[in-house]
């Protein structure tokens, strides 16, 4: 039953992927409600398909709203982005690298993400001007900055660096905690880590039963609430805190790393 189970949701999470390229052409027709309903069918279908439960708590701060907000999150999984694309369409920063995934890579690009080299820092300056352009349109932008995954039962430091472009750009910071469990409580079956390929997170996650994803949607941090980036950023990790255990304390490189 189990083997049944996986191959089932596979099938359906593929033909859910596949069947969102037809509406690809169409995105730029829909107007933005429409591409945002769009949007969200097709990321809570991938949910449903791959067998995982949806728990949100908060969900009034992810609603529409006629200002830019960056959202933050802890990285666990390939399941973040489309969890949150779930409760609320936004446009996403996201690694380079995601752009060549199969299909969803083509899906995060129509979602007018911005992609960022996680380790180039010379970078850094250009794609926080973007982002700050963006917030200043009024878009919702998700931003991961820990700049890596982890296991789900605590998170990474925040790097302060994309914290800027909020300062910058005048628009609140939201942040959101995520957390999957089971029956059996919190699981860290779920993480997308090391040199494991997406395709093997995926079977993984696949073979799971009775996976919740939990949403945790916290108190906005309203413009001018830090003095600079490093306080910002020590926010929103301490706002997460309250729902994981806290990051440890970074030492050598990441202790460099972590002041970017």
């Amino acid at each position: 039953m189990g083997s049944l189970r996986r191959w089932w949701r596979l099938g359906v999470t593929a033909l859910v992927v596949l069947g969102s390229l037809l509406t690809l052409p169409v995105l730029p027709l829909a107007g933005r409600r429409g591409r945002e309903w769009i949007a969200r069918v097709v990321f809570r279908s991938v949910l449903r398909g791959m067998g995982v439960r949806l728990a949100v708590s908060g969900g009034d701060g992810l609603a529409a709203r006629g200002r830019g907000v960056l959202v933050v999150n802890n990285h666990v999984s390939w399941l973040d982005i489309v969890a949150v694309n779930a409760v609320r369409p936004m446009r996403a920063v996201a690694k380079r690298d995601i752009a060549a995934w199969p299909v969803l890579g083509r899906l995060v690009s129509a979602a007018g993400s911005v992609y960022v080299h996680r380790e180039g820092l010379r970078s850094l300056p250009t794609t926080v001007a973007e982002l700050a352009d963006v917030l200043r349109g009024g878009s919702m932008v998700n931003v991961t900055p820990e700049g890596t995954t982890w296991c789900g039962l605590t998170h990474g430091r925040f790097r302060p660096a994309l914290f800027q472009a909020a300062i910058d750009g005048g628009v609140p910071v939201l942040p959101v905690a995520l957390r999957f469990r089971t029956a059996d409580g919190t699981t860290t079956a779920p993480a997308f880590v090391g040199d494991e390929t997406i395709v093997d997170s995926v079977r993984r996650v696949a073979r799971l039963r009775g996976l919740v994803l939990e949403v945790h949607v916290l108190d906005e941090l309203a413009p001018g609430r830090a003095a600079d980036r490093r306080e910002l950023a020590a926010l929103a990790e301490a706002a997460v805190d309250t729902v994981l255990t806290p990051a440890p304390h970074p030492v050598g490189a990441e202790a460099e790393l972590a002041r970017h």
